[in-house]
């Protein structure tokens, strides 16, 4: 998928079914979302959740009430429902079924959370020359399960997830800064080199996305992943949710250089 497609585009494809891959690198430009959708007895708590948590949780946007799906502040006829190539539909803590559209899920007292995606970075590092390497190798990032404890709300608590780029030292320091500009897509990394440090025995074995390639002198960089709600969810065990299917997000109109905060 070309990275110059437009979102509203982008989304059409994948609403039609001609597009069911992960977005990684397209929509050049464009903040891509992680996305939770649970019901409204459940939502405050979430909320709080995402606030006490805003490095795996940075919340871009949510439904203004129960049962909205047309999300027009995210873009032009924006729908939840079906503008994901892949969904994951959860009862009680337990994937049940991976689908490419919700509309035969959804109910009126669901509400949507939208939550910054790092594919939303990946575009000024790569326009500052870095390589980054599930883009280069045309794969899924790789994200990992922790021992990185987030910050409990009320039935939600559990650890962090993590997605992993490898870099040569100088560029993991220059990564480090280009990021800390981007707050509301998870900021600056939480960690670089050992991954056994953060409960990660297996760096060539991710617990969701594709491996990648990590040179000789490479460092693996770790950044909080949106994935971290689904690992949370399934403590929590609500009786019912939906999430993305990791590596498939939610394309918005929203330029990435609206997040920047410098």
């Amino acid at each position: 998928m070309s990275a110059d497609i437009s979102p509203l585009a982008l989304r059409q494809r994948i609403r039609s079914g001609a597009h069911t891959a992960n977005t990684s690198g397209c929509a050049a430009g464009f903040v891509q979302c992680n996305l939770v959708i649970l019901p409204k007895d459940w939502a405050n708590e979430f909320l709080q959740f995402c606030q006490l948590n805003p490095k795996p949780c940075p919340l871009v946007g949510m439904a203004s009430q129960p049962g909205q799906y047309m999300l027009p502040d995210l873009g032009e006829d924006l729908d939840v429902r079906s503008d994901i190539s892949g969904y994951r539909i959860f009862e009680n803590g337990e994937l049940k079924e991976s689908v490419t559209d919700i509309k035969d899920y959804w109910r009126d007292d669901l509400v949507s959370f939208l939550l910054g995606c790092s594919f939303s970075f990946e575009e000024p590092l790569i326009a500052d020359g870095l390589d980054v390497r599930n883009v280069s190798q045309n794969l899924n990032v790789p994200m990992y399960r922790t021992n990185i404890d987030c910050r409990p709300a009320g039935r939600f608590s559990g650890k962090t997830v993590v997605s992993m780029r490898p870099f040569l030292a100088a560029d993991a320091i220059r990564a480090v800064q280009i990021c800390s500009r981007f707050p509301s897509v998870h900021g600056a990394p939480i960690h670089l080199g050992d991954p056994s440090l953060i409960g990660i025995n297996d760096i060539n074995q991710p617990d969701f996305g594709d491996a990648v390639t990590i040179n000789p002198n490479e460092l693996p960089v770790f950044w909080a992943c949106g994935v971290t709600p689904q690992a949370v969810l399934e403590e929590a065990k609500p009786p019912f949710c939906i999430t993305h299917e990791p590596g498939c997000m939610l394309v918005t109109d929203i330029p990435n250089s609206k997040l920047s905060i410098l």
